[in-house]
């Protein structure tokens, strides 16, 4: 077979190396979330727990799997941010009906933290758009929105 001759694998390692959309995207994610951290570590957030606040906003009560759907996270992350976050008196559990799903909501302390995240989010809002120019944060926007959509139709 042709493949496994050295210098045509060779090629396609070198092709993977330096074409995998995966691979770039998580170093992406990384510059990109280092950005956001470094603006909200004033406040010892991470931004990752900063969209679970403001998820947790937006539901007023908000029941793990419609924040994990939304957010795309497993089960596992979720839990373990919720817990930092209740530890530090932002989220609380909500009493419900069925023990097993322990739907959360803001609290006053988690209002106020949020609130001023917000400033800090902005600013490094706007630093990742010049980093990636606002057309590719409009096409972002829209790929994103086409995941959705599929997500819920598909």
């Amino acid at each position: 077979m042709k493949w496994r001759e050295p210098s045509t694998m060779q090629a396609m390692i070198d092709k993977v190396a330096s074409e995998c959309v995966a691979v770039r995207l998580r170093m992406l994610n990384r510059v990109i979330t280092n950005i956001y951290d470094d603006a909200l570590r004033p406040l010892d957030l991470k931004v990752s727990q900063m969209n679970i606040l403001v998820a947790a906003a937006t539901l007023g009560t908000a029941r793990p799997i419609d924040v994990c759907d939304h957010l795309h996270l497993d089960v596992s992350t979720l839990s373990r941010n919720v817990e930092r976050m209740k530890a530090r008196g932002w989220l609380e559990v909500v009493p419900d009906k069925d023990g097993r799903s322990q739907p959360f909501r803001l609290t006053p302390k988690g209002r106020k933290l949020l609130e001023k995240a917000v400033p800090a989010w902005s600013e490094a809002q706007q630093q990742v758009t010049k980093v990636l120019g606002d057309g590719f944060v409009h096409q972002l926007n829209r790929v994103v929105k086409g995941v959705g959509e599929r997500a819920v139709t598909g």
